[in-house]
């Protein structure tokens, strides 16, 4: 199948997620995870109408996204891997948000590379629902005082979290996660009232994306069932 079949089927199965769960699909965004993918095969994203995309390394992206504006007006570009200190300045200047925020150190870093940027940088904390994940704030103790740490930042702008679920198929695993998550941002929201600072859910990958529609993801990354042959 191709890139836009393939999204075409996605839609198709996140609607009828929706329809499930009683939620609308204008309350989701679907992210095409772009990692080790070919220009040629974003261009075909692109092309197929996907806005949004993510990647894992900074110096993959900046070399793939060099002249992002003229190529792709409009593009919205996150880092949702694993970023090292020294590369938090790189990651200010090329992406629109790094969803994977997961030490209070990084944000010390991020916040700094951003003050020279003309708006705040977006972030979502990455929190730790999975056994076999290493990173993310590993309970509600530690995401109150990263939220504090970022709040206080006026170079960093809070928009919600991100989780890697168990690797797992097993369900009732998958839903706990998932509701791990919302009760963790139930909880922010009650701490730290700041608007829109807890709008975005970034759970959900091609093995449990419906799972993820239905427990109250807003944000979902999708790789391999986009784009084939790369398992995110």
């Amino acid at each position: 199948m191709s890139i836009a079949a393939n999204i075409e089927h996605i839609e198709e199965r996140i609607l009828a997620a929706c329809a499930r769960s009683g939620r609308k699909r204008e309350e989701l965004s679907l992210m095409g995870v772009s990692k080790l993918q070919p220009l040629a095969a974003i261009d075909e994203a692109w092309n197929a109408g996907l806005r949004l995309f993510g990647e894992s390394r900074v110096q993959e992206a900046v070399i793939k996204f060099a002249g992002l504006p003229e190529r792709y007006p409009g593009m919205e570009l996150h880092m949702i891997g694993s970023l090292q200190r020294n590369k938090a300045k790189a990651a200010s200047a090329l992406f629109d948000c790094v969803q994977s925020l997961d030490r209070e150190s990084l944000a010390a870093s991020l916040a700094a590379a951003a003050a020279k940027r003309e708006n705040p940088l977006p972030v979502l904390l990455e929190l730790r629902t999975g056994e076999d994940s290493k990173s993310g704030f590993a309970d509600l103790d530690s995401l109150f005082r990263a939220a504090e740490c970022v709040l206080g930042c006026p170079s960093l702008s809070i928009r919600g979290l991100m989780t890697i679920a168990p690797n797992t198929c097993e369900e009732k695993s998958l839903r706990g996660a998932f509701r791990r998550m919302v009760k963790a941002r139930d909880e922010l929201e009650k701490r730290y009232p700041v608007k829109n600072a807890w709008s975005c859910l970034s759970m959900g990958m091609t093995g449990d994306f419906e799972t993820a529609v239905e427990e109250g993801s807003t944000l979902l990354r999708i790789g391999s069932a986009i784009f084939g042959g790369i398992i995110e």
